[in-house]
């Protein structure tokens, strides 16, 4: 009986969902789009798509409103941008101070890199520690003393 069923089943979640797709209005798509690459001025790190805030529904229904009216996706980034600076980007923007988010994982990785080889290096070859000179056994104490007093370098 299940065996019947599961295909029957499959096929209706398949039709649904093909329906739903044809059925979305192009605006929508714009619409979420944008939300979906805006940061939610309240949530900690969530789009304002995701968010359930009321604020991220006003800012939805903001976005969506522009998207209606005709205005192009620049201009609805820098209403946003205006507004809340750059934490309004979920992922942040290539100018400024901020380039240096971007640069800083791949420095790292080759300072890291460098410091990794230098270790290796070091291993392989372990610098040469030369013994301290004995004394000779021959020398009065004195003679001895002022030998080694000769070999410190202040």
């Amino acid at each position: 009986m299940i065996a019947r069923l599961l295909p029957l089943l499959l096929a209706c979640m398949l039709t649904v969902s093909w329906a739903g797709e044809l059925k979305e209005d192009p605006s929508e798509s714009l619409t979420r789009k944008i939300a979906k690459d805006l940061r939610c001025a309240v949530c900690q790190n969530q789009s304002i798509y995701d968010s359930n805030s009321d604020l991220a529904k006003d800012m939805l229904n903001i976005i969506r409103e522009k998207v209606n009216a005709g205005e192009e996706e620049a201009a609805i980034r820098q209403y946003f941008h205006q507004r809340y600076g750059d934490y309004i980007y979920l992922e942040p923007t290539r100018h400024g101070g901020n380039w240096l988010l971007w640069l800083a994982p791949f420095v790292g990785l080759l300072i890291g890199g460098y410091a990794l080889w230098r270790a290796l290096q070091r291993w392989r070859n372990p610098p040469v520690v030369q013994a301290p000179a004995q004394p000779n056994p021959q020398l009065t104490m004195s003679e001895r003393i002022q030998q080694e007093l000769n070999d410190v370098q202040l």
